[in-house]
């Protein structure tokens, strides 16, 4: 990866949609996305991948009226990811993690997982009734998961811009999504560059002194 290039280039904001991601391409991208970090593996996620220009278009016209100068990125976009993410952890979501948890052998030793199932329902305990921020702190998770695919992204030629310029109401309702215990947190936006429209200015960033303290 070359960490120079990325540290002097803009987000896209203005995509090509004569150009689409190619099928292996993208289904390595999805790959690491279902394999980015969740914090005692609670999985909060479900991703919605917009490839056609009917489900691109559902979201273009369903952003909010004051968000619509996003609709030409989504429609512009090879692909367009909803990231959604748990209202809550029901019995039956954290069941359903520990389940898959054995079946792949996490922990080889049973006394393990049983340990492992008994923290993480302290924990989510912790968060929901000591912290009450369960969701919050999922959609952190949620986040840290967009950052790691917009590097990978980058790893892979692909520009991923994120928008969080919509109304989550509205894309909920469009595509159903809070039928299902989630909600709208994040879209990411997937492509290749207008090469007519490359923001080719410096970027503008705090100097080192401001930003960093070392003890």
């Amino acid at each position: 990866m070359n960490l120079d290039k990325l540290m002097s280039k803009h987000l896209t904001r203005y995509f090509d949609p004569s150009k689409t991601i190619p099928e292996e391409t993208l289904q390595q991208l999805l790959r690491f996305l279902r394999s980015t970090p969740s914090s005692v593996n609670v999985q909060p996620n479900h991703f919605y991948v917009l490839a056609t220009p009917e489900g691109k278009e559902r979201l273009a016209d369903n952003l909010g009226e004051r968000f619509q100068d996003n609709a030409e990125k989504i429609l512009n976009a090879s692909h367009t990811i909803i990231l959604t993410t748990r209202a809550d952890v029901p019995d039956s979501h954290l069941e359903a993690v520990f389940t898959k948890e054995r079946t792949d052998g996490r922990f080889p030793d049973p006394s393990k997982q049983e340990l492992w199932e008994s923290m993480t329902r302290d924990f989510l305990n912790l968060r929901n009734y000591g912290y009450k921020d369960l969701n919050h702190w999922m959609e952190k998770q949620t986040y840290m998961a967009v950052g790691l695919t917009m590097m990978a992204a980058a790893e892979l030629g692909v520009e991923a811009t994120p928008l969080e310029g919509f109304d989550p109401t509205s894309v909920d309702k469009a595509f159903k999504i809070r039928e299902t215990g989630h909600s709208t947190t994040v879209l990411l936006a997937l492509g290749y560059p207008d090469p007519e429209k490359v923001y080719t200015t410096p970027i503008s960033r705090f100097d080192a002194d401001q930003l960093f303290t070392f003890i």
